[in-house]
């Protein structure tokens, strides 16, 4: 390169040579440049003898001129200015402040020295005597490595480039998505479900359908999804994902709001899946997706080279051929043990006009004494029962409804669970109508 430009710099210098009258496009257009390059180096040249070869050597854009050093005087009224403000000013002057009143120092004009200019020269010098102290840089801990299979993550990824049909009515903020299930101990993609409809129900027969393949994590992490945690804050009454998990002896792990580092893994995968896959195959339809996801599955799997901890820049499933086995899904489950783990919870409803308040799509009693206020409801897990408090008060105990009360077969379990989150997804489809409803009126 640097060849290319003293070539191009000495043949100027012979045109400077043989043409003298010449204009500068006419310059610029023999040599194949701009204009500005040729009105930057004929004044380079002309300055030059005519032999010279230095000069046709490219010359270091880096600073060479050693900075000015400032007055001592200046450095320390800066200081004085920063610790006592001047003219009353009740607030701690910035760089910026310090300089208008640098502008207006009398003793400072009357030894006529050089003063800063610059706001960042000002910082230097605040920097320079502790008046600014920098912030900690926050030390990044690694992840705690995990076993195999020890933790599956599981979120969805929007397919944006199927568009959507003219059938549909109103604008849809998904039309086809993918449910990843993500080993965290081995990167190993474990399953990859495409479909144009993930609500609570389909998502839970998504999870059935991992479980049934590959047996009981210790833990499954997701975020706050509605279609996972059932209400929007995911504060409330545990959705029916998280009890079909508490009663098979799963770990629900549910990432706090705005921390999708605590499900980093799926979401680096999905980064990878869009960048890798969706945005060079441009799927259009729901079964071209499903192409593409499980041909890249195999790729990402069995070819990709991981740069993760635990693949060491080799293929997920080169680095883990066997995956050990997981524990089997029961025969029996009691479908009232997710109740045991929420000994103690306390749940805030406002009572009705009817004096009943709802939890978990069932109504219960409370009394129209307290309607219109808020009451607690605290789980008494031993008892299978509800402690109603208003302030200190304890108003009674009521029974949790729908408990089925003794063990069930896993198929029957599996079908109950599934019709819990159909109802789910019922209250909160009526419940964005609703919201949708008062934002039109």
């Amino acid at each position: 390169m640097e060849e290319e430009w003293m070539r191009d710099r000495a043949l100027l210098r012979d045109l400077l040579t043989r043409y003298p009258l010449w204009t500068q496009q006419q310059y610029a257009q023999v040599v194949g440049r701009s204009i500005s390059w040729v009105k930057k180096w004929r004044k380079r040249l002309r300055e030059a003898e005519a032999h010279d070869v230095q000069v046709l050597i490219s010359r270091s854009r880096a600073h060479s001129a050693p900075y000015p050093s400032w007055d001592p005087r200046v450095e320390e009224r800066i200081v004085e200015m920063r610790l006592s403000p001047p003219e009353n000013l009740k607030r701690v002057p910035g760089p910026r402040a310090l300089l208008y009143y640098l502008a207006r120092d009398a003793e400072l004009q009357a030894l006529q020295v050089p003063l800063p200019r610059s706001t960042r020269t000002v910082w230097k010098m605040l920097h320079k005597h502790g008046c600014i102290l920098e912030r900690p840089k926050p030390k990044k801990q690694p992840l705690k490595p995990r076993e195999p299979l020890e933790e599956i993550q599981m979120d969805f990824k929007d397919v944006s480039t199927v568009p959507s049909s003219e059938s549909q009515e109103g604008k849809r903020q998904h039309i086809v998505e993918v449910c990843h299930f993500l080993d965290v101990g081995t990167s190993v993609l474990l399953g990859a479900h495409a479909r144009e409809d993930f609500h609570a129900q389909t998502a839970m027969q998504a999870v059935i359908g991992f479980l049934r393949a590959y047996g009981r994590p210790p833990m499954m992490t997701f975020d706050r999804d509605p279609r996972w945690v059932g209400s929007s804050s995911g504060r409330d009454f545990p959705s029916a994902l998280r009890r079909l998990l508490l009663c098979l002896g799963i770990h629900p792990n549910v990432c706090p709001p705005h921390r999708p580092d605590k499900n980093a893994f799926v979401e680096r995968y999905h980064r990878t899946y869009a960048q890798e896959c969706l945005q060079i195959q441009c799927p259009g339809t729901l079964q071209e997706v499903r192409e593409v996801t499980e041909t890249f599955m195999q790729h990402y799997n069995w070819e990709r080279p991981h740069q993760g901890r635990a693949c060491r820049n080799v293929p997920p499933r080169v680095a883990f051929p066997t995956l050990p086995p997981l524990p089997p899904l029961p025969q029996m489950v009691d479908p009232d043990a997710w109740l045991r783990t929420l000994e103690g919870q306390i749940f805030v409803r406002k009572v009705g006009a009817d004096g009943c308040v709802n939890v978990n799509l069932v109504p219960y009693y409370v009394g129209q004494q307290v309607a219109g206020q808020y009451v607690a409801l605290q789980v008494v897990a031993s008892e299978r029962t509800f402690a109603v408090w208003h302030g200190s008060t304890l108003l009674k105990m009521v029974p949790i409804k729908h408990l089925q009360g003794q063990p069930m077969p896993l198929e029957d379990y599996f079908a109950l669970m599934v019709q819990e989150a159909l109802a789910e997804e019922r209250r909160l489809s009526a419940s964005q109508r609703h919201l949708q409803q008062l934002a039109l009126w």
